[in-house]
């Protein structure tokens, strides 16, 4: 397999402070015929850059690619033309590809139908290398017909800067937003740590890495010249283990720093949960054995041939190989860790930490092996039970990939997967692999063993869960605290509902609506900063805000103010504009999700959810913003906030 995708991965890493290499000119030319215009676009290329041809074979680096936004008022005449590329190898993708050095010229001819047209929208994607890294590139232009123009890394029209003014709030007591409560975000780390070393744990369990252990640490403690040195060798198999690991969450970090609400939006992205969904099902149904995902058999060839090398590069090879041939059952594992990582609000650090578990776990068994070779003699056998592991994990991913389609359709709004049928669904998941694990119905793979009290003990749990569920869809009261955050939420329900705010509570979706109830009953407003795909937001909704010593706080003294930011929702024409990011990147605000995004990202220099704020109707500050939280701690907020409100209304400090 070519190396080219892992060096996409690396050079998307390191690639932070570099200038442009390529920097876009516009131009526009009247034709000789009346109402035709030729566009010209000039790409300016750095020296030993690469910029690659609309016509480059699209296997190798990604062709230049342009998209005109359609409008009735002017038509494309024939397709963009380019100037001569030059076609050569490529070491990097190592085949022949056509690219420009230096400049390279394209030119879109239009014809326009109405003379008062103005403004032509576009956008053009491409990728540039040299011979060390990679950059691809999403650029919006606009182009008049008397030639002047920008790009989106340059400026911004005026009412754009208007309106991105307008989000911005006059706050007081803005102490208090460097003072905001975020000791969740030591535990969550915490706990996607543990999350991915039980992860590893039960990559361990399976065929494609159980048998490796007593191979691999055997290995070392004989080929060694001394016991002292294998069991160093086997302890720097592990470090490599653990690193490899964590080298694949690097790319996200990069992408986290261009612009922080992007791990957001790709999590809370219709399309990408589709797939998400997809992929865990074609996941699922090879642990279930009617198939197996690997890798490129010549990855591991090539890596297993580095292996023979002498020394530490040796055994990080080695590393390498045991991770490209565990694939089949570790990646499945690590798409469920990536998936849920990015979803997460920790974005790009969470997955790292996940991945620091998934590694740690994974390698730690080859270092304490070495250590105390004696115990090698005490773990199980290998044997068919590694195979019932592998269909559990099947329907383990079968339950997850619902999550994501569930994702999908509640941003979407299509109310597909309303809580009710979800819990059918799970509940079917759950019984099937009760069934299974009592030895009711077998797949083709399978082979025949003999039951033994493990696997008749989880089918007994499996049952317990399958009940839990059960009793949690037909009872009428929030019984299914313990998976509070995976079930869409009470209010998307089939059941006739009074609201669909939060555990029927009053809150508005709009920030100006919502100041204008706190003027008019004299009440502080909660800021809720949350999502539909928020898992962390449905939890605090369903465990901390249902709280009999919280949720009349809720009802009785606040307006709450519900502001989704991944809401789908088109804004009016004349509420969309372009905001521009402090890296001089420019964003196009469409969507009600994206507007409110924003909105806190200004104001409160955060992107995640969930995300509350106290504040008065004229912007001052309560106390300091929280984010997920327990009831006490929650109660406690509240009533700091409610304590600090009454001497601003007893001295009319607020303007209402």
């Amino acid at each position: 397999m070519k190396k080219w995708l892992v060096f996409i991965l690396w050079s998307s890493f390191v690639y932070g402070q570099i200038q442009e290499p390529v920097i876009w000119e516009t131009s526009v030319i009247s034709d000789t015929i009346k109402n035709i215009y030729t566009i010209r676009l000039k790409a300016n290329i750095e020296k030993n850059w690469h910029l690659y041809s609309q016509f480059s074979d699209p296997n190798g680096a990604i062709p230049t690619e342009f998209k005109f936004k359609k409008n009735k008022k002017y038509r494309l005449i024939g397709r963009v033309n380019e100037t001569e590329s030059t076609v050569a190898y490529d070491e990097v993708f190592e085949m022949d590809l056509s690219y420009f050095t230096q400049k390279a010229i394209f030119t879109q001819k239009i014809e326009i139908f109405d003379t008062n047209l103005n403004k032509i929208e576009a956008e053009v994607n491409y990728q540039a290398c040299d011979d060390k890294l990679c950059i691809f590139r999403n650029e919006n232009f606009y182009i008049t017909l008397d030639g002047s123009n920008f790009f989106n890394n340059q400026t911004i029209d005026n009412r754009s800067k208007d309106l991105s003014s307008s989000l911005k709030l006059n706050l007081k007591n803005t102490s208090f937003i460097n003072k905001t409560q975020n000791e969740e975000g030591i535990y969550s780390y915490f706990n996607v740590f543990i999350l991915g070393f039980i992860g590893g744990l039960l990559a361990l369990l399976t065929p494609c890495v159980f048998p490796m252990i007593p191979l691999t640490v055997s290995f070392f403690l004989k080929k060694s010249i001394s016991s002292k040195r294998g069991v160093f060798n086997a302890l720097t198999y592990t470090f490599f283990i653990v690193l490899i690991y964590c080298l694949l969450s690097l790319p996200f970090h990069f992408i986290d720093s261009l612009d922080p609400e992007f791990l957001n939006s790709l999590a809370t992205n219709i399309y990408v949960n589709i797939i998400f969904f997809l992929v865990f099902v074609l996941f699922a149904f090879s642990f279930f054995g009617f198939y197996e995902i690997t890798l490129p058999t010549t990855w591991g060839n090539k890596s297993d041939q580095a292996s023979a090398i002498n020394g530490i590069i040796g055994i990080f090879f080695m590393a390498l190989t045991l991770a490209i041939v565990s694939f089949s059952c570790t990646g499945p594992i690590l798409g469920s860790l990536l998936a849920g990582s990015i979803t997460a609000d920790g974005g790009a650090t969470q997955l790292s930490f996940g991945m620091l578990g998934f590694g740690v776990a994974l390698g730690l068994p080859f270092g304490l092996f070495a250590l105390f070779p004696n115990t090698l003699n005490v773990i199980p056998k290998s044997g068919s039970w590694m195979s019932t592991v592998k269909v559990v994990l099947g329907f383990l991913e079968l339950a997850l990939a619902l999550k994501f389609l569930s994702n999908a359709d509640l941003v979407a709004n299509w109310g597909l997967l309303k809580r009710e049928v979800f819990l059918v669904i799970w509940i079917l998941i759950t019984l099937s692999l009760t069934l299974y694990l009592f030895g009711l119905f077998r797949f083709p793979h399978d082979s025949k063993v003999q039951k033994s009290k493990t696997q008749y003990s989880f089918a007994f749990l499996s049952l317990i869960i399958t009940s839990y569920l059960f009793f949690g869809l037909v009872s009428k009261e929030n019984t299914l605290k313990l998976i509070s955050g995976f079930p869409p939420p009470e209010f998307y329900s089939l059941r006739a509902i009074k609201s669909d705010c939060p555990l029927g509570l009053e809150c508005y979706k709009d920030y100006e609506l919502g100041i204008q109830k706190a003027v008019e009953q004299q009440k502080p407003i909660l800021l809720d900063f949350t999502g539909w795909a928020c898992v962390n937001c449905r939890k605090m909704e369903e465990n901390v805000w249902s709280d009999p010593e919280v949720y009349p706080i809720l009802r009785d003294k606040f307006i709450i103010i519900s502001l989704y930011v991944d809401d789908r929702k088109i804004l009016d024409e004349k509420d969309q504009f372009d905001f521009q990011l402090p890296n001089g990147r420019i964003k196009r605000i469409n969507t009600v999700g994206k507007k409110w995004a924003t909105f806190q990202t200004i104001n409160f220099n955060t992107a995640s959810q969930p995300f509350y704020v106290q504040i008065t109707s004229d912007g001052t500050l309560l106390n300091s913003p929280i984010q997920y939280t327990g009831s006490e701690d929650f109660k406690n907020w509240l009533e700091t906030g409610l304590y600090n409100y009454k001497p601003l209304i007893k001295a009319n400090y607020i303007k209402l």
